[in-house]
């Protein structure tokens, strides 16, 4: 598969599980793609944590509500530190987003699904928090994103996307077609 290919079939995977573990080798090369992503001014806020231990599994699993990620057998938890970069802006988000998308499109490559979860763990009831202390991480990070790894048991979807026409023109928006509805 090429990486064009591969953007055209990453879904964000919401459906159960198969109870088939993931190598910890595809999950060193997942996390190896999603530090390879680029960061803001090299600062390179973005850390990762694989989880394949099924006991810290059930754990983590335990604190998300509503419940996602039926059966996953492992995730990667997205930590960041918001460090100050150029002209004391922060690309702390930019970072970990460039490495999360990294990451979902190893996935695919792989064999495995998942899902950006992201404001359902980090929302007023800071769901992030707790899975940041069942992993032991240090105040100084963030836990900001859980992503589940596993082989799908169904059919991930293609969720309806607008025509390229509506999305995307040339060299001015005027080309741009309006938006049907």
């Amino acid at each position: 598969m090429n990486v064009l290919e591969t953007i055209g079939k990453r879904r964000s995977y919401r459906g159960r599980y198969k109870p088939v573990k993931v190598p910890r080798e595809d999950l060193i090369r997942i996390l190896q793609a999603g530090l390879d992503a680029p960061s803001g001014c090299n600062k390179q806020t973005t850390s990762l944590i694989a989880v394949d231990d099924e006991e810290t599994m059930e754990k983590i699993l335990s604190v998300i509500d509503p419940p996602v990620a039926k059966g996953a057998p492992a995730a990667i938890c997205v930590l960041t530190r918001r460090i100050n970069a150029y002209r004391d802006k922060c690309y702390s988000i930019q970072d970990y987003s460039a490495a999360i998308e990294n990451m979902l499109l190893a996935m695919v490559e792989l064999g495995y699904q998942s899902c950006w979860y992201e404001g359902h763990i980090t929302d007023t009831d800071r769901i992030c928090d707790r899975i940041a202390e069942i992993l032991d991480v240090p105040d100084s990070y963030e836990l900001v994103c859980f992503l589940p790894v596993g082989v799908a048991a169904d059919e991930p979807v293609l969720p309806k996307k607008r025509p390229f026409e509506e999305r995307a023109c040339f060299n001015t928006f005027r080309n741009m077609a309006p938006p049907k509805g």
